[in-house]
């Protein structure tokens, strides 16, 4: 059986060149838009709100600029109008069709922020008509409802914000991204011994840091809504502080890393803690040392950190798929929920 989620799933290097060959002509539109902006506002629910989480930590560490989540409630329930001037707001949603994210976005505006918006809805959708510039992804229609394609296409948009923003980063990686997505989908490790090691357990604790902290939460989210896990996504720095005592026998880590990554270190000692603990630390990318350091690995891309999250998440795509399939649920179709969600 051939779901859609794993088709998807294949889809997304042609999706992604597409994305880039669409998007990157426009890094002086960005730079005109952002000018002198002194902090950035990142609008999004649910997915989107984990590619935030990346274009957040992308855009202070490379761009050094300010950047914070919004808590759309402020503008959508509380009413509360906010200071903005000087400030980039970039809503992002799939769809472009959530009312309370096109809500926030309109907010921000007359706040007097300068707006974007990041969509795979296309140039006609709500979102991209109420932002200043619109960042328009070419994922192509996404049957599933667990997103992947528009998900990493979504990184692809916010790194080439974070260019016209004035990262310090070298574009061509960006342009190698494609290539190493193929790679993992060929060959994404022990995925087998993965899906085993979590077929009988009620949950799993999954972890990373920095720029990785985003597939950790995105993976979280997936496993969560397409194998009913009870998965709980953490900075480690997070899990350190408490939430390390959940992580049992019952409850395996799942840790992720970029192999050149400053917090490769820290991943590699909570695995040797964790397997020493007794339990099992399944990895995601972080080379043979983080490989090493737990019970089974799953690959990870041949990136630079800065792009390495949209190679990571592929194997976590790819472990939620064929985990759902084990348990016998249908991925594409999880229950209770649709491919839009609006919240009040």
């Amino acid at each position: 059986m051939t779901t859609k989620m794993r088709s998807e799933i294949a889809e997304q290097p042609a999706a992604l060149r597409a994305t880039l060959d669409s998007l990157l002509p426009r890094v002086g539109e960005v730079k005109a838009l952002a000018g002198e902006a002194r902090q950035l506002l990142f609008i999004a629910r649910g997915t989107s709100d984990n590619a935030a989480v990346y274009g957040r930590y992308l855009v202070e560490s490379h761009a050094g600029r300010l950047a914070a989540l919004a808590a759309p409630s402020i503008a959508t329930t509380y009413k509360r109008k906010l200071d903005l001037d000087g400030v980039l707001a970039v809503a992002i949603s799939q769809s472009g069709r959530t009312e309370e994210i096109v809500e926030t976005l309109e907010w921000a505006r007359d706040c007097g922020a300068k707006t974007v918006g990041v969509t795979n809805g296309g140039p006609d959708s709500p979102l991209a008509a109420a932002a200043d510039l619109a960042l328009c992804t070419l994922a192509g229609e996404e049957k599933a409802v667990p997103a992947t394609k528009t998900y990493t296409t979504q990184l692809a948009a916010l790194a080439v914000l974070a260019i016209g923003l004035g990262a310090d980063v070298d574009e061509n990686d960006l342009q190698r991204v494609p290539d190493a997505v193929e790679r993992l989908i060929a060959e994404p490790g022990d995925l087998e011994a993965v899906v085993e090691g979590l077929a009988d357990k009620p949950g799993v604790v999954v972890s990373g840091r920095g720029l990785a902290f985003s597939t950790a939460l995105e993976t979280a989210l997936k496993l969560k809504e397409a194998c009913y896990l009870h998965a709980m996504g953490l900075s480690y720095a997070d899990l350190l502080h408490g939430p390390i005592a959940v992580v049992d026998a019952d409850t395996p880590a799942l840790l992720v890393a970029a192999e050149n990554s400053p917090t490769l270190p820290g991943t590699v000692a909570l695995a040797e803690r964790v397997v020493a603990a007794g339990a099992a630390a399944f990895t995601i990318g972080g080379g043979t040392a983080l490989a090493k350091a737990g019970t089974a690995a799953l690959n990870g891309p041949d990136l630079p950190e800065w792009v390495a999250p949209m190679g990571l998440i592929v194997p976590g795509q790819l472990l939620t798929e064929a985990l759902a399939r084990r348990l016998g649920i249908d991925p594409d179709s999880p229950r209770g929920l649709n491919k839009v969600t609006q919240t009040d």
